[in-house]
């Protein structure tokens, strides 16, 4: 299994409206980016991913799961893009925050750390595992 991490605005797409999505999901379109474009290509079914909210709150909320790998996306009129489909599988107790991923000196490295504008990028199992603790930790 790869692990990635997925950002969206909340006013645009949220956690909530991921998780109002259920067990069906919803697809994951309108990506213009060819970077992100080429990690989309990568992802298999059952890979998971994190959800990250941009601009407002800067944080990683919850967990996706991909449930149909690469396909043509029908919002681009160009036909150069595609999308995935993704269904939400956890929401994370304390969301991690971006502030706190940069201060974190094993995250150095990770791509949210260091380009922070690229919307679909893959995340190491060292970074999941991490990320994927310290959000399971109950809230104060």
């Amino acid at each position: 299994m790869a692990y990635w991490l997925l950002k969206s605005e909340p006013g645009s797409w949220s956690w909530q409206d991921q998780v109002k999505a259920g067990e069906k999901g919803t697809s994951w379109n309108g990506v213009r980016n060819h970077s992100a474009k080429l990690n989309l290509m990568a992802m298999r079914v059952s890979d998971h991913a994190f959800f990250y909210h941009s601009n407002e709150g800067k944080e990683i909320v919850g967990i996706v799961e991909v449930t149909k790998s690469y396909y043509p996306d029908p919002t681009d009129v160009s036909g150069k893009f595609g999308m995935v489909d993704v269904r939400a599988v956890e929401t994370l107790n304390n969301p991690v925050s971006l502030d706190s991923i940069k201060g974190n000196p094993r995250l150095k490295d990770m791509v949210l750390a260091n380009n922070s504008r690229l919307s679909v990028q893959p995340v190491t199992a060292s970074e999941w595992k991490i990320i994927h603790t310290e959000g399971a930790k109950h809230s104060k």
